[in-house]
């Protein structure tokens, strides 16, 4: 019904649409907030390796609500996994996870990764890499001996020229993730190094979703420092901790 513009407008009615324009603008303020806090949006997410590691974190990231494809050489072989988390799981091979996702996660052997490098890496430019791998003598052989003379991040960053690179995830085993994930409390923090600002930001926010605290080292030459066998290795601490462990003004 029209308001009758033949009469004066009462203070009343005046309050009144005072009152409905605040209320209007704080609805929009709310919904612009909303579109642009970080992780308010979906990330899909592609994962290369569905083992323990790729499938906990996975896991972690569906229930957080974001979209993901495992990946196998067989996709049959996860079914299992993708059908127990519901329809934002799926399951393809490799080459779909790395079309698939706006991030992928790596998480196979360390020994893979020239291998994979060479398969992948012109898909992968431009796109988040988070690289949860550790070179391990006895699995990985001759590559290990590269990570620890160059530099794991750098290493990887290699085999993988063009790609958002970030080192997370590496420091501890997928029982302690699945086990702390979004304690009480404190959360336990996950050490992070980069090299490219909003891949890091967008790594940070898949940190927190997945139910920990980020801390970022620095860039990814200081990935070592978290590397096995590393003073940050294996550590189990809160974020504040983990901020004095590393020397780092927090």
């Amino acid at each position: 019904m029209k308001r009758d513009t033949s009469r004066p407008t009462t203070r009343r009615e005046l309050l009144r649409l005072g009152a409905l324009a605040v209320l209007s603008f704080a609805g929009l303020r709310r919904s612009a907030l909303a579109q642009n806090t970080p992780g308010a949006e979906p990330i899909k997410i592609g994962t290369i390796g569905s083992g323990r590691m790729g499938g906990t974190l996975g896991t972690l990231w569906v229930k957080a609500g974001h979209p993901v494809m495992f990946s196998s050489r067989n996709p049959e072989e996860i079914k299992n996994l993708v059908e127990g988390l519901g329809p934002l799981a799926r399951a393809g091979t490799v080459d779909e996870a790395v079309t698939f996702g706006d991030a992928v996660l790596l998480a196979v052997p360390y020994s893979a990764y020239p291998e994979l490098g060479e398969r992948h890496a012109r898909a992968l430019a431009g796109k988040l890499l988070i690289d949860v791998g550790n070179a391990v003598p006895a699995r990985d052989g001759a590559i290990t001996a590269e990570a620890k003379e160059a530099g794991i991040g750098l290493t990887t960053a290699k085999y993988f020229p063009g790609a958002l690179i970030v080192r997370a995830f590496n420091t501890l085993g997928y029982g302690v993730l699945q086990r702390e994930a979004n304690r009480a409390g404190e959360r336990m923090a996950i050490p992070m190094a980069g090299d490219d600002a909003h891949a890091l930001a967008t790594a940070q926010q898949l940190v927190r979703d997945a139910g920990f605290d980020p801390v970022v080292i620095g860039g990814l030459a200081r990935a070592s420092e978290f590397a096995q066998g590393a003073p940050l290795y294996g550590q189990q601490l809160t974020a504040k901790q983990m901020w004095e462990r590393a020397g780092l003004g927090q």
